[in-house]
């Protein structure tokens, strides 16, 4: 999955924005738990590119709360 741009998030549908939220959360949690099984991830940078992909959507999502 390639890094999410704040543009590319703000052109998706509120349900779209969900969807990709909980599957970049699952992803994430996956990740995690290889890491503290004592496993090797292929790229570890992963893990922040998907916390601060997460954190994109919550930001763009509070923002469209806020002006509604």
């Amino acid at each position: 999955m390639p890094i999410l741009r704040v543009s590319e998030i703000r052109k998706m549908s509120n349900e779209e924005r969900e969807r990709r939220l909980m599957e970049l959360r699952t992803e994430l949690m996956r990740a995690r738990t290889i890491v503290k099984a004592g496993g090797a991830l292929d790229n570890p940078s992963r893990i922040r590119e998907l916390r601060r992909a997460i954190a994109r959507i919550l930001t763009v999502m509070n923002e469209e709360k806020r002006t509604k």
